[in-house]
């Protein structure tokens, strides 16, 4: 007889407590579920006894702080048994004294905590070097606030928004030019030029007369006499500032930063010749007119005294006046008419051709009562046909600007592996000493640009932030069994 299969018949034969039967995927499971969060534990606790706290920290410190990693409480207050969040800034004035930021009382009298800007616990980083973003958050939209007019109302990044720098623009003292007040042609200087009145050509290169502070000078073209001259000044250039409440960067740190002043004993006395008379192997001292005229007296009053012949004059034929009676054949002259005549020719020679045509701007002033004094020219003038020793023309101070950009930083060390003429192309055409050879920008980006392939172009790269002239020394406070309490 045939078997019958029925639904009830086959339900009865399945085991409705298979689930709780044991079975080693079961058993695994189980023990995991209670293992790990015990390890997790005893892991945290162990951490805890130990004193590492490590395992609370959101991250790594910074390279200058990675001695801290374990004193959380150095820089975090501790409250009810938890650390505060952020780290406040008197944790940070404790050790080092970073000055307020620059003065933001303008757009609002914003106080800026350290930590808006510096953000720790994010691995080996510079936290002396703030993000964009960080800078962006004020200065990607100003237009809401009153600001200084040289500030620009949109920067988000130097790609994005950034201005030509104010010295191409245009800008304050900028707009007459560089105010260094020598005249200078930078592309003659370029080319093959001939070195002195009888000296083979020689192509100069930028090293020869610009060089970093902290470096030596090439003295290719020097002369020692006048290196080891004393001048009656302090500095041969002097350092020009243009604006005086500009932030003071921090302490350089290798003295390479800026370029030095050009000295004329350094790189210019090798080519150029300061002689006055044919009489001399010398030349006059690269000084103050004064000190000029004084050198002179004394040359040509030492000279006369071993040359009593040259008392007798001959007349020069070359200055004879069509129409005019001819003078003597010889004129007698006194020890006093001969020095003051040769001083006079000798000063003709300096003040109208080597000194003023080559690099200084010479003046005379004359006063009147009834106007504000007037500078015109220096020109040689005689009485009677016959030289006089004029007034000292006044020389135009020159002015080495030392920063071009007193609002930004920048390390001519650093780029060393480039050539001069790279960034500042415009030397090889200039022929105003008043043209401002900086690169633009541009040159600058090709560089300084987001992505791998570029080199950092954060505003920190540039910008000091903080106020350095308000800087105060910081008393110490910590010890250094104090930074191995952990047990390190």
């Amino acid at each position: 007889m045939a078997r019958t299969r029925t639904t009830k018949k086959l339900a009865q034969r399945i085991d409705l407590n298979y689930f709780k039967r044991p079975a080693p995927l079961k058993r695994a499971r189980f023990w995991l579920s209670v293992a790990l969060p015990l390890l997790a534990v005893l892991w945290i606790s162990s951490r805890g006894f130990s004193g590492d706290h490590r395992v609370y920290s959101s991250g790594r410190l910074s390279q200058a702080h990675a001695v801290l990693e374990r004193e959380c409480a150095t820089c975090h207050v501790q409250q009810a048994g938890a650390f505060s969040a952020k780290a406040d800034d008197s944790a940070c004035l404790a050790c080092h004294d970073g000055p307020i930021h620059h003065d933001v009382s303008p757009i609002g009298g914003i106080h800026l905590a350290c930590v808006e800007c510096h953000t720790e616990h994010r691995g080996q980083i510079n936290i002396a070097s703030a993000s964009n973003q960080a800078c962006a958050a004020c200065h990607a939209d100003l237009t809401g606030e009153p600001r200084p007019p040289h500030y620009s109302a949109h920067i988000r990044s130097m790609a994005d928004g950034h201005p030509e720098f104010a010295a191409l623009r245009g800008y304050g003292i900028y707009y007459n030019g560089d105010p260094s007040g020598i005249r200078l042609n930078h592309a003659i200087h370029m080319k093959p030029i001939r070195r002195g009145p009888n000296g083979p050509n020689v192509q100069l290169q930028c090293g020869n007369c610009h060089h970093a502070r902290g470096a030596a000078p090439d003295l290719m073209y020097s002369d020692p006499s006048y290196r080891s001259a004393v001048v009656s000044y302090k500095d041969p250039t002097r350092d020009f500032t243009i604006y005086s409440n500009s932030l003071k960067p921090f302490r350089p740190v290798s003295g390479r930063e800026l370029m030095a002043p050009v000295k004329f004993a350094d790189a210019c006395a090798g080519c150029h010749s300061l002689a006055f008379d044919e009489r001399f192997d010398i030349g006059v001292p690269h000084d103050e007119p004064k000190v000029v005229r004084a050198f002179l007296l004394k040359k040509f009053q030492e000279y006369i005294a071993g040359h009593p012949a040259e008392l007798r004059v001959p007349r020069d034929p070359s200055r004879d006046l069509t129409g005019k009676p001819d003078a003597p054949a010889f004129r007698m002259l006194t020890s006093a008419q001969w020095v003051e005549e040769r001083v006079s020719d000798a000063e003709e020679l300096l003040w109208r051709k080597t000194c003023s045509m080559q690099c200084h701007a010479l003046s005379m002033r004359i006063k009147d009562s009834d106007r504000p004094p007037l500078v015109i020219p220096w020109l040689r003038t005689a009485a009677d046909n016959r030289p006089v020793l004029r007034p000292l023309p006044e020389m135009v101070i020159a002015r080495a600007v030392q920063q071009w950009m007193p609002h930004a930083k920048f390390d001519h060390d650093a780029h060393r592996g480039f050539s001069c003429v790279s960034c500042h192309a415009k030397a090889l055409t200039s022929t105003e000493a008043s043209d401002i050879l900086l690169p633009g920008i541009a040159i600058c980006q090709t560089c300084h640009a987001p992505g791998p392939n570029h080199a950092d172009s954060r505003c920190s790269e540039c910008h000091t932030y903080h106020d350095w002239s308000k800087r105060k020394e910081v008393t110490p406070k910590f010890t250094l069994p104090a930074l191995r309490t952990g047990g390190r």
